[in-house]
């Protein structure tokens, strides 16, 4: 086991009797199995015993960038031989893996950092083992999405978790004017290169007074989570370094009672106005929730 060994003999033996402890040295290592392994999000202290475990005793692993996992490997010890697995090649490797699985190999699919298949390349190469009748097992850890969901203090319920959007600009504003309808909480991921894009086009399409979390370094020394009013987030000189987890609040509930009036001027207003305008000028007139007029208007006339 080497999984310790540049610590020296007496951590070698600690960290012996935590695995023992854990109860993870009494698990089924079962063979032809491909094992889905979370990495830490950014500090390496969160990765598991199990994962720790599991990595030292796969014939190979799967690695998205294999320039990226072996520093993380080699800093606790684990000399498994890596394999690229990616966006470009999954196709390929899913093929070159299953054959391995054949043979009765344990094989380990990581990607640079969370969990594989989530926002993140995997998914193609867990169906691929899936339909070739193999096992798939799943080594859960963290998860960008949900570290940043149990800090922001979001409305208690259900939430849609949505990823990156479409780089193209208007599919991107279709889809975000889209979430924006909904009154549920929802997250995405954003580069940042393009965060300050994402968040005047959300100053835009979302109420005013809706609330927004930015999530940014996650785990890591310059973590920051910071909670804005959509219509602060236009001026927000938000920080282009590090990788953003963008988490939008629970909008207003639907008007249960709308005045005739108010419908009447929405009615006219989708005459000539796209829903999203349409809404924000009757949300202006009536004094009523935008996002929830917003709803209406979708409903009383597709978006164009």
């Amino acid at each position: 086991m080497a999984v310790v060994g540049i610590m020296g003999e007496r951590a070698d033996n600690r960290h012996e009797r935590l695995f023992e402890v854990s109860g993870v040295t009494e698990q089924e290592l079962p063979a032809g199995s491909l094992y889905v392994v979370a990495l830490p999000i950014g500090n390496a202290a969160d990765i598991t015993l199990r994962a720790l475990w599991l990595l030292a005793r796969m014939d190979v692993i799967a690695a998205e960038d294999t320039r990226v996992t072996r520093p993380l490997l080699a800093r606790f010890g684990i000399g498994t031989p890596l394999t690229a697995t990616h966006q470009h090649n999954e196709q390929e490797a899913a093929a070159r893996l299953i054959e391995r699985l054949a043979r009765g190999e344990r094989i380990a699919l990581v990607t640079d950092a969370g969990t594989p298949g989530v926002s993140d390349p995997g998914a193609r190469v867990v169906r691929a083992v899936l339909d070739a009748g193999y096992r798939v097992v799943p080594v859960p850890g963290a998860s960008s999405a949900v570290a940043a969901l149990c800090a922001a203090g979001l409305a208690p319920g259900p939430f849609r978790f949505v990823g990156f959007l479409p780089a193209g600009r208007a599919e991107r504003e279709r889809q975000l004017r889209a979430l924006a309808a909904e009154s549920s909480p929802f997250v995405l991921f954003e580069a940042p290169h393009r965060v300050r894009e994402l968040l005047a086009l959300m100053a835009e399409v979302l109420a005013p007074t809706r609330r927004v979390v930015l999530a940014r370094e996650l785990t890591k020394k310059f973590e920051t989570i910071e909670a804005h009013l959509a219509g602060e987030l236009a001026a927000l000189e938000a920080d282009e370094r590090g990788e953003y987890v963008v988490l939008v609040d629970a909008g207003a509930e639907d008007v249960a009672d709308l005045d005739v009036v108010t419908r009447r001027w929405l009615e006219a207003l989708l005459q000539d106005l796209p829903p999203a305008r349409a809404a924000a000028v009757a949300a202006k007139a009536s004094g009523q929730p935008r996002d929830a007029l917003y709803r209406l208007a979708l409903q009383l006339k597709p978006a164009r």
